[in-house]
């Protein structure tokens, strides 16, 4: 029997027309529910016998407001917790369901000020999480020092809004026990500050006002801020190391192979031991090395020396030499070796290093 080579989307089952209408903004698929009788025929996946356009409706009328960021915060909120389940899951049992749209708005009346849409899409989701170590939103971990930041959930969040000089009409986003450190997003443009952006506060210590600050600026909007965050995550740029995701930023031409054993370094940014003024920046490096794993038992070696040469924007050079990497003198057989590595404090926003290393 010859088979006709036009193809209905009246006689569509539902899981394939469902695709095809998810490449249509929300407004191409009102106009097409108004047309097409087959958005209209009831389905046996919805409750009270409601077809799919009564669930698009119910949905937009309570989400319609967010329309232009559900679908990008609702894909990186999945993709994020799909990768901690196989990667970090007990992380995941700190997320706190999303919270309605009448809590948000008395949020908003506590405080005095409008959420961005965005923030409050997002807290649709999920109301942030637990206060629990370690957060979700990364962690550091050196000798002497540590830091863990939690995603504030709403009303923790609102507790922290700030109205004194300074940091006027900010909320905190996240908070390490450790430090204290949290990261703020400007409700409002005033101080210098633009709405929606994200930042770490720093004291202006050459300043005569003492409420003045200096920010470091971690995203231009929420979505911004968190979409980033995640994609870091997923694409493994930030490494989960016993259990913890670390904030550490891998350069993919930072690699360097010799025979069987490859080095590759991650640098990573620490705002609560920085200043803008003065201008003191402190950066933490990860050094990993790794042997190759095809390589023969008779090749294991052992870290000696290092030599790193170190050269700030300014052009001065400072040569460092000594035994193994900060004291440490790893063995490299068929496993791999990570060490976190403090820098000095720089007067500049970027140095670049070189780096070279024996092995016995």
């Amino acid at each position: 029997m010859a088979a006709s080579g036009e193809i209905s989307l009246e006689v569509l089952p539902s899981d394939p027309l469902l695709l095809i209408m998810s490449f249509l903004d929300f407004r191409d698929l009102m106009s097409c529910m108004c047309v097409l009788r087959c958005l209209s025929i009831r389905s046996d996946k919805c409750e009270k016998g409601q077809t799919w356009k009564d669930l698009f409706q119910e949905f937009y009328t309570d989400m319609g407001r967010y329309i232009d960021h559900y679908s990008t915060l609702k894909t990186a909120w999945d993709s994020l917790k799909g990768y901690l389940e196989k990667k970090c899951p007990r992380m995941i049992t700190s997320l706190k369901e999303g919270v309605k749209e009448e809590e948000l708005d008395a949020i908003e009346a506590q405080i005095g000020c409008k959420l961005p849409n965005d923030y409050r899409c997002s807290f649709r989701i999920h109301n942030g999480q637990k206060l629990v170590v370690p957060g979700l939103m990364g962690s550091m971990a050196l000798s002497n020092h540590y830091r863990s930041e939690d995603l504030l959930d709403i009303e923790t969040a609102a507790g922290g809004f700030q109205q004194r000089k300074g940091m006027r009409q900010c909320l905190p986003l996240t908070f390490c026990f450790h430090t204290g450190l949290s990261q703020y997003m400007a409700l409002e443009s005033v101080e210098g500050r633009v709405r929606g952006e994200i930042f770490y506060q720093c004291p202006d210590q050459l300043a005569q006002d003492p409420s003045a600050i200096d920010m470091f600026i971690t995203g231009s909007s929420f979505t911004d801020w968190f979409t980033s965050y995640v994609h870091n995550v997923v694409t493994e740029e930030y490494p989960i190391i016993r259990d913890q995701i670390f904030r550490y930023i891998h350069d993919k031409e930072c690699v360097a192979t010799t025979g069987d054993i490859k080095v590759s370094v991650s640098t990573s940014f620490l705002p609560e031991l920085s200043s803008i003024h003065p201008p003191h920046y402190f950066f933490t490096y990860r050094i990993r090395i790794e042997m190759a794993k095809d390589a023969l038992p008779e090749n294991t070696c052992q870290l000696d020396t290092r030599y790193w040469k170190i050269t700030n924007a300014n052009g001065n050079v400072e040569e460092v030499r000594g035994p193994g990497v900060v004291g440490k003198r790893p063995s490299c057989p068929h496993c791999h070796t990570s060490v976190l590595v403090p820098f000095p404090v720089y007067s500049v926003t970027s140095v670049t290093f070189q780096t070279h290393y024996c092995y016995l």
